[in-house]
């Protein structure tokens, strides 16, 4: 019970709050706005030259052959979450707005979350290097196919102002995949460092995050995001996450039952193919979306970050318990 609640209240989901909260009392405004923007694209920058540092390609290859397992998790975040996020915007709309319901349609653009799925799968006792990577996978896809689905089915809403999609991928490519790549050719050199120094490279990379959001969310605050957002309206865009998230946990797990997966890989494909990432969505939310919207844009993204690790805390710890009464070769 302590290992559960230390997963969904956890000092990175209070750093959040407090990050959004400092936002809304002192936002950064003028001059030292401009000067955070250039410190967030810089901080964008580092966050995914760790990512590519800190990727293992033994890890990755050692999964590589479950490709059945790899195609449904990325069909389920990059085909069944997009067509949710897209079939519920009338409704989204007229419960939240247009740009919240716009945030809803992009968090379900996203890849899937890397680090905590793996945990997730551990945890429940699944699948673990095929979630590494299938994790990984769709990471590193997620940086070309989300701006294309941006641009198929956000920008051609004139409400969404922002790049047009062939430079929005462009500025993807610059800012996010050049230093992804560079950090995965220099690590047989820092590989080792960043492994030795794992929690200081965790608090970079967290730190990080949690700039981008207090740029974003200043510039919303000063564009009037919370005379615009009341608190239903809060509540109800967390119902919407809350639903968004129960269809997927509910697809994905049927799915790895109906196709005849065993229980490990099941588990990989509930706890990869239902999550969507912070630590990528909020960089490329600052990079596809115009300064003053960003911050209504990652809203949802926030709620359903949170969502989705209280939820499957709970679920690894079922899945957990499970496995004790399961016989190790038993697929039930």
């Amino acid at each position: 019970m302590k290992n559960t609640l230390a997963l969904i209240f956890d000092r990175y989901t209070l750093a959040l709050i407090s990050t959004v909260i400092l936002a809304t009392l002192l936002p950064c405004r003028g001059r030292a706005a401009e000067i955070f923007e250039v410190v967030t694209n810089v901080a964008i920058a580092l966050l995914f030259f760790l990512h590519g540092a800190k990727l293992s390609r033994e890890a990755v290859i050692a999964g590589l052959t479950n490709w059945r397992l790899h195609l449904l998790v990325l069909a389920c975040t990059f085909v069944l979450f997009p067509l949710l996020g897209y079939l519920a915007q009338p409704l989204a709309t007229g419960l939240v707005g247009a740009q919240l319901a716009l945030g809803i349609l992009f968090l379900c653009t996203l890849p899937s979350t890397v680090q905590s799925s793996i945990a997730f799968t551990s945890i429940a006792r699944g699948n673990v290097p095929a979630a590494v990577c299938a994790a990984s996978a769709s990471s590193l896809l997620g940086i070309f196919i989300t701006p294309l689905l941006v641009g198929v089915l956000i920008h051609t809403n004139a409400s969404a102002a922002g790049p047009a999609p062939l430079a929005a991928i462009q500025g993807i490519v610059l800012q996010l995949f050049v230093p992804f790549v560079a950090g995965q050719i220099l690590r047989p050199w820092i590989g080792a460092f960043i492994d030795r120094h794992k929690k200081v490279i965790g608090l970079v990379d967290r730190g990080s995050i949690l700039l981008v959001v207090y740029t974003a969310f200043s510039a919303a605050v000063v564009a009037g995001l919370w005379q615009q957002v009341s608190l239903q309206t809060l509540a109800i865009l967390l119902g919407l996450c809350c639903v968004l998230l129960a269809v997927a946990l509910f697809v994905t797990s049927q799915l790895g039952k109906r196709l005849g997966f065993s229980r490990e890989d099941r588990i990989t494909i509930l706890f990869c193919g239902s999550k969507k990432s912070l630590a990528a969505g909020v960089p490329m939310a600052n990079v596809l979306f115009a300064g003053a919207t960003v911050g209504a844009i990652v809203l949802p993204l926030m709620l359903f970050h949170q969502v989705q690790l209280m939820v499957c805390a709970v679920l690894a710890q079922r899945y957990a318990r499970q496995a004790a009464v399961v016989s190790p070769g038993s697929s039930s």
